[in-house]
């Protein structure tokens, strides 16, 4: 079931979410890329660290959310952005010397068997580096799904897109297999939020979307309120703040030169 996406509710975290971006792309050692992609770009914030990164290569960013690339235009007028979905994505074979994809894989399924295609997109030498969530048994993810499949929810909520992920050693294996060398780890950030309601806040940007748009307008405010008074439970304030722990796979793998 497709869903959309709300770029101001998803920047709300904008520093937050960019931790892990910042991490991966400090760990990929390309010289001087001519051409950088960034594959799930979202609202461009992150495309942009990107081209001052390597301010000669030819940046662009991709997205399958017309929302999301219409934020990136207007925020970022200067890279090139448009509308694409990553399992249809076929560029030139050997034409990108720089893949990024940021939190993007783990809304594609089976995702682990499409990693070939994308490197064969990739220069002799070229770079692979994404990011994806490694906390989908946090009760962030698992107090949503519990709650939606709850009557009278999961009369709405069957079939709806839900991120998945593998761990860091899978991701190693599979791209090693492929010839490349990797560099795959895990980290748990430790996010202190401030706010009403703020992992609410967090998920409904992303993990949560897809079940909140799947319920009609007077379920889904009876979803939200039942969902916050868990998540509050889960989450406790403390002196106005809320802990998330953060849990992320990143991956860098270079193709052979």
């Amino acid at each position: 079931m497709p869903h959309g996406w709300d770029p101001q509710r998803y920047l709300t975290y904008a520093d937050e979410r960019g931790r892990p971006f910042v991490d991966l792309l400090a760990r990929i050692d390309a010289a001087d890329p001519q051409v950088v992609v960034d594959l799930g770009c979202g609202p461009g914030n992150l495309t942009r660290l990107l081209a001052d990164r390597w301010p000669g290569a030819t940046v662009s960013g991709l997205d399958s959310s017309p929302e999301m690339i219409a934020a990136a235009r207007a925020a970022q007028p200067a890279i090139a952005f448009g509308v694409a979905d990553l399992t249809g994505w076929s560029p030139e074979p050997a034409s990108v010397d720089v893949l990024v994809s940021n939190a993007t894989l783990q809304w594609v399924p089976g995702h682990r068997e499409l990693l070939a295609g994308l490197l064969r997109a990739l220069r002799p030498g070229g770079w692979f580096a994404f990011q994806v969530p490694a906390n989908v048994d946090q009760p962030s993810h698992t107090l949503r799904a519990e709650l939606a499949d709850l009557p009278p929810y999961d009369e709405h909520t069957g079939g709806i897109a839900s991120p998945a992920s593998h761990d860091a050693a899978a991701y190693l294996e599979t791209l090693s297999a492929l010839g490349c060398e990797v560099d795959a780890w895990e980290t748990t950030y430790l996010h202190v939020l401030r706010g009403e309601d703020p992992v609410f806040t967090w998920v409904s940007a992303t993990g949560a979307r897809p079940t909140l748009e799947a319920l009609p307008d007077d379920l889904r405010a009876d979803f939200e309120r039942d969902f916050k008074q868990r998540l509050r439970e889960a989450y406790p304030a403390r002196d106005g703040r809320v802990v998330l722990p953060f849990r992320r796979v990143l991956v860098v793998a270079q193709v052979p030169a």
